[in-house]
């Protein structure tokens, strides 16, 4: 009897969903969107609908299928207890519960999505090969994930990797959304690398091609780096010099295999990895040099497959 599992990864605006077998391939994946209405009660109950549809059109029995893993955007403890997720608009409830509830099926797991996302990665993506690594997602904001002996650590309140609130300028006077000041957040999401390059802008008289964008992104700040333009090399050296300390930091307290960047700003590619390694090596105590900096592979679907992976643990 074949074996299947399920990834589930529940944003915003959309829940992605795949079908897996146990080896790690993907058989099929498809979106629903996220109905937050009425503090996200739709959400299980249209995830549960969405999943038998799709048993039904592959004539999977319940049987077969070994298990339901689900990511969720916020702190999820290690029984499947969901502590608050404001982008869903739910309260503190145990998410395994009600999916075995609503599915009849025994083996549920849930976790935090950016820690799901890193297990994605070490079955079969960018950290694959790796039974410890370090996943740092550069977005909208900087989330992360911590995989030990190839499992999530999730913390004793399921908080457990969140690299991007980690402290790296002490002199910044703006504080982060998280109420803190100096967060690393603040300067290497996509958001804060386009604030820095403003305020270098406004700082200095340097000609930059820079200065004739009318949309200043991070990945145009990575394009005229390439091209040799000195703000923007300035400004790649001043992201990489943070990422390079936050993650001689996490290296002391956890001594991964590798880093794995992930996140839009990480199609960088190779110009981001080498820069966050060379400061990485100036800030890290010699025993924990030479770590691999990898990229991420799996982009958007990162969550689905290692919340397949979580059912297989």
């Amino acid at each position: 009897m074949a074996k299947y599992c399920m990834g589930i990864d529940v944003g915003g605006t959309t829940v992605k969903m795949g079908l897996f077998t146990e080896e790690g391939k993907v058989l099929d994946k498809w979106e629903i969107p996220t109905r937050k209405e009425e503090n996200g009660s739709f959400i299980l109950p249209d995830i549960t609908e969405s999943l038998r549809r799709k048993w039904d059109e592959k004539s999977i029995a319940k049987e077969e299928v070994t298990g339901i893993g689900i990511g969720i955007p916020g702190p999820v403890m290690e029984d499947g207890t969901v502590l608050k997720c404001v982008n869903l608009g739910w309260g503190v409830f145990n998410v395994v519960e009600e999916v075995r509830k609503l599915t009849g099926i025994e083996n549920v797991k849930a976790g935090n999505d950016a820690n799901v996302a890193a297990l994605g990665e070490v079955w079969q993506g960018g950290g694959k090969g790796y039974q410890n690594i370090i996943m740092i997602t550069l977005g909208t904001g900087v989330g992360g994930g911590v995989i030990l002996g190839g499992k999530i650590l999730t913390g004793s309140k399921g908080a457990a990797g969140e690299i991007g609130h980690i402290t790296v300028n002490y002199e910044e006077q703006d504080t982060c959304g998280c109420g803190k000041k100096g967060c690393l957040e603040q300067f290497a999401s996509a958001t804060g690398i386009v604030k820095e390059a403003k305020r270098l802008l406004k700082k200095s008289d340097k000609p930059s091609a820079l200065r004739n964008l009318q949309h200043l992104s991070a990945k145009a700040i990575f394009d005229c780096a390439k091209e040799g333009d000195e703000l923007s090399i300035e400004l790649v050296e001043q992201l990489g010099k943070y990422l390079g300390l936050a993650a001689s930091h996490i290296a002391a307290v956890v001594d991964p295999d590798a880093f794995v960047i992930g996140g839009g700003v990480s199609k960088a590619g190779e110009v981001l990895t080498s820069v966050i390694k060379k400061h990485y090596e100036k800030n890290v105590m010699f025993a924990l040099q030479g770590k691999e900096f990898r990229l991420a592979e799996l982009g958007n679907d990162a969550g689905i497959f290692g919340s397949a992976k979580m059912v297989l643990e």
